[in-house]
This record gives C-alpha cells, structure tokens and sequence, in this order.
C-alpha cells in the first residue's frame, strides 16, 4: 500500500486529505469528529475578532437531478471568540499530535497579525494560513479578496505576518481567484517570505433570483448579496490557476489545491498539478465526514496500480503537459468513432455535429450493423465521416453511454509543425499559407 503521508512545508500529516477553512472546521467538536473518520488535517474557520452574521446564508445551484454542483455562502469568518477558538485548537492538538491543524486568520493591522500569530503559536497550531480570499463581507472592510486583489498589499501584509511568524510556524497564504493573474499574488507572497500558498478560495457569485420577490438567494429581508462560489462547479477553475502557480518559475512554493474536490479523482488531479495537500469544504458540507474513507481508498488503490510507492510521486506529473497553444502540433489528427455494440441508437451525437458543431456525422441505414443495445428496426444510425472530422469531441462527450464513442488517433504521415514554426516560416517566405476549409 503507498504511503500517503505527506509533509508541507514542515506541516506534516497523515495523508492529504485536509478539510478546508469553513463550517465544517468551526470547532473542536468538529474537527475531531473529522480526525476519528480519517481526515489528515483540518484548516479552522478564519478566527478574527467577534463576528455578527446575517441569516439566512447559503445558496446553491442544481442542475438535473444533481443538487449543490455550486454553493454559495454570505457567511462571515467565524462568529466564536478568538479565545474559544485557540483553546479549542490547544485542546485538539493535545489529543491529536499526529494530525494538521493549521490556523486560518483574518484581521486588519500589523499589530494585531502579530498577535494573532503569537496565538497561534501558543495554542500549538502546525501552521497559520492567511484568508486573503472571502469575497463578500469582510473585503468590504478591507480585509479577504481586498488584500488578495492587490499583489502589492498583500505582499505588505505577508511581510507583517512573517515579522512574528517566521521560523517559528509555516505560513501558507490563502489566494483569491477573483483576479486577473493568479501568479502576481502568488509571486507577492513569495517575495514576501510566505512558505506555502493555498487556493482558491470561492469566486463572487450570484447563484439564482427568485422570479416571485425578484430577490437572489441567499434572502435577507428582502435584499441579498454577492457571495462566495464553491463546489464541484469550480473545480476546472481552481485546477487551472494550481497548474499556474505550480509550474511559475517565480512562485515555486508548494501548493495545498481547493475547488470542488469531491473523490478521490479529484484529489488525484490537483496533486498531479502541484498540489502536495487537498482541501475539501462543500462535500464535506453535503455528504458529512465520512467520504474521506472512499477518497483515501480510492487514491491509495490508484497509487498501487501506477506502481507509486508514495504519493509524493505523483505530485506535479502532469504540470508540464500544459503548453502555449502556439506549440501544439498542428499535424496531429484524432478523430470520433464509434462502437456499435454500445450505440443506444439515441443519435444524440448526430443532433450535436448537426447544430452545435462541424457537420461530420451523417444518419445512413444499419446496413448490417445489427440492432445493438435499444437500437430500433430500420432507424437510421451515425456515421462519423473521418476525413471531416475536426477532432472536436462534442460528440463523444454527449453521448450518454461510456466508451460508445472513442476518439482515436490518425496517423497522418506528417512531422510536428507548431503555429509558432509556421509564424516563422510564413515570416521567412520558406512556404505558403495554409488554405482554410473550403
């Protein structure tokens, strides 16, 4: 069995399953109740000063029959007593010493981060992460995505926390996604001595409007407000500014990945994109405590059958597989095909090529085909015209049988040629310009 444990800037634990700062890590009760299910590590609700909240707080988005693939919150950081909090971090480490517990915090002046950090220290935190991230509320007093927003603020604001902080506790710093350029605040926190970031935090959203009052959720006596986006819905999105972060040549810090991490897949993909921990909060939230047992069977059975003796081997092994659009092979060719033993007969795939993309797949008589799973006598089945196929994909990806519709690679004979090289050789006069479809 590979070993799952894993060591984040000198916050060690047992495995990289963390529960992200939020509802569920609010109390002492809680995490421990997260620590007996299995979970490595627990990133407590932001601790600042006494918070007054709104009700009500939470609204989600479905879609079909899947309920909550976004959640949205109004929800401020923690409305418990700083005082409340740290001795209940005192008293779970304690019973816990083997498991993270990292500090998240949110307050405003110098003098009161060094405070915050000399609390944490004396309450035995393993690490303090900074929410430079909450979109709603507290940005609107200068704090959460405010700071995050401004790489040069919140490179002030690490250099005031590592004052305190540094060589005693690791400091991860907390990313908004709601910027432009994810990597100026991650390059801002290394500059400033930050030793970990973590991201992202949730996106400002509006989830629904009630066509009856014409009020969003979540309803506050008759109004609402922006709110903090999460759930599986985001989770291309937080991929993405991971894979950013991971492979900048400037921000080189590791990663803890958040967004819409659900299962053990999930998790596998942000740490193959330079995640060294997961953090999970909305699952959490819809399904309770307990999903870490799948996620941690289910990632420790793929670490066995891809031969990796630890996950620390597969962080990072698909960074590099992204690149500039300008230096992908303009000569390589995959194509649609389908597998007729699976083909329901639901056409679907024809519907999509039709209108909603290149027109290469034609309806024609089974002509020997057979039946298939559900197909009807007579009606007309797809048929892909390779040499028309653009590679799109949209078919394979709405057919709603698995593996019915495979894309396969096309030898075309042809060398590697990248836009980039047919700038060149366009600039140079070595050849032509390519004719567009006709």
């Amino acid at each position: 069995m590979a070993d799952l444990s894993i060591n984040l800037a000198g916050i060690k634990s047992p495995n990289p399953f963390w529960i992200a700062s939020g509802p569920p890590g609010n109390t002492g009760y809680q995490c421990e109740r997260a620590f007996d299910s299995g979970w490595g590590g627990v990133v407590w609700k932001t601790i600042g000063e006494p918070i007054v909240n709104v009700s009500s707080r939470y609204s989600a988005l479905n879609y079909g029959q899947t309920r909550m693939i976004g959640l949205n919150n109004i929800e401020l950081i923690s409305d418990r007593s700083p005082e409340t909090n740290f001795k209940e971090i005192y008293n779970v480490k304690k019973k816990w010493p083997n498991h993270a517990v990292i500090a998240s915090l949110m307050v405003d002046t110098r003098e009161r981060w060094h405070e915050f950090v000399q609390r944490s220290i004396d309450s035995g935190a393993d690490g303090i992460e900074l929410n430079f991230g909450c979109p709603h509320g507290m940005c609107e007093r200068g704090m959460g995505s405010a700071v995050g927003q401004q790489p040069k603020v919140a490179e002030t604001i690490v250099g005031w926390v590592m004052e305190a902080a540094s060589g005693k506790i690791p400091v991860i710093v907390k990313l908004t996604p709601n910027i432009t350029d994810v990597t100026q605040a991650a390059r801002a926190a290394k500059r400033a001595g930050g030793n970990a970031i973590s991201l992202i935090n949730t996106i400002n959203s509006i989830t629904q409007v009630n066509l009856d009052t014409f009020v969003p959720e979540p309803y506050v006596n008759g109004q609402s407000s922006h709110g903090g986006y999460c759930g599986p819905a985001v989770k291309p999105i937080a991929l993405n500014m991971v894979q950013s972060c991971a492979e900048d040549p400037e921000v080189q810090l590791p990663i803890s990945g958040i967004g819409g991490i659900s299962n053990w897949r999930d998790a596998a993909e942000f740490i193959a994109l330079g995640s060294t921990s997961v953090q999970v909060c909305t699952a959490v939230m819809h399904y309770g405590f307990r999903i870490v047992e799948d996620m941690a069977e289910g990632l420790s059975n793929y670490l066995d059958s891809k031969g990796f003796k630890s996950v620390n081997e597969l962080r990072g092994k698909a960074i590099h597989s992204l690149n500039r659009w300008e230096n992908l092979n303009l000569n390589f060719k995959r194509v649609a095909q389908i597998d007729y033993d699976k083909c329901i007969g639901c056409n679907l795939c024809f519907i999509a090529c039709e209108d909603g993309a290149h027109q290469c797949i034609d309806l024609v008589s089974p002509n020997g085909q057979g039946l298939g799973p559900g197909r009807l006598p007579g009606k007309p089945i797809p048929q892909i015209r390779q040499e028309d196929c653009v590679g799109c994909n949209l078919c394979s990806l709405v057919c709603p049988v698995d593996d019915c519709i495979e894309m396969v690679t096309i030898e075309t004979g042809r060398p590697f040629f990248s836009w980039k090289e047919y700038q060149t050789k366009l600039a140079k006069g070595e050849m032509q310009p390519i004719p567009p479809h006709p």
